[in-house]
């Protein structure tokens, strides 16, 4: 899974990079495929229940699985990329969010949240502690910064596929939920969005998750461990 993971950083990277005003969301994926085609690695988002890209690419208001297309980023725009890959059977899975040259105030803090989010449920990965943990240390983050995130999509178990159990809500009670020991792998992802609402709407792409008042929206994920010296992220 560390193989997985530092192929995925490396997508991350090489896209972070490729992102600027002019650039389609297509082009981002046509850079994610030529990383798995030199690693040697294959993608878990591609035909996923007929998901036809290699990345999702959501931009604004689109909260997460945005279909890459002819859209083309315009300076302002604030981009979450989410990809995958697989070496010998075994996945990674990661997103980040980032602005397209300059961005808003309120766009900085939105991604700034997400990214504490996101760090402070890798935190609570430590053994003895419960799933419950980690969705109240990003619960605990988001609402403190006054952002919304959807009830309906949260992070996963993952290992030999990319969704395994158990589900990783990113609201939760201490104590409560699985119990986190030495092996446990699990994919943390924070979305946020700006208004401070929940609610959210699935376009008629089936796939495109927008926020219902078209207020901005962020996503962050890595793919972590536990191990006996604490969360290992594998996806960097």
């Amino acid at each position: 899974m560390r193989r997985a993971g530092r192929v995925v950083a490396e997508m991350h990277e090489t896209i972070r990079t490729a992102v600027r005003p002019g650039v389609t969301t297509a082009d981002l994926d046509r850079v994610a495929r030529g990383v798995l085609s030199a690693r040697g690695a294959t993608s878990n988002f591609l035909g996923y229940h007929g998901y036809p890209a290699v990345i999702c690419a959501s931009v604004n208001e689109e909260v997460i699985h945005g279909i890459p297309g002819d859209r083309m980023l315009v300076d302002g725009d604030v981009v979450s990329i989410d990809c995958g890959a697989i070496v010998d059977g075994w996945h990674g899975d990661a997103a980040f969010t980032m602005g397209v040259g300059e961005i808003s105030v309120e766009a900085q803090r939105l991604i700034a949240a997400a990214e504490r989010a996101l760090a402070a449920g890798i935190a609570a990965m430590r053994i003895g502690g419960t799933v419950g943990d980690v969705g109240f240390a990003v619960a605990d983050v988001v609402s403190a910064a006054g952002f919304g995130s959807p009830h309906d999509y949260c992070g996963h178990g993952i290992g030999r596929a990319m969704h395994e159990d158990p589900d990783v809500p990113n609201r939760g009670r201490r104590g409560k939920g699985e119990r986190l020991e030495v092996g446990v792998v699990l994919a943390i992802e924070p979305m946020l969005i700006a208004s401070g609402r929940d609610d959210v709407v699935v376009l008629d792409d089936e796939w495109t998750v927008v926020t219902a008042d078209g207020s901005l929206a962020a996503h962050t994920e890595h793919t972590v461990a536990v191990t006996d010296d604490g969360p290992e992220i594998l996806t960097v």
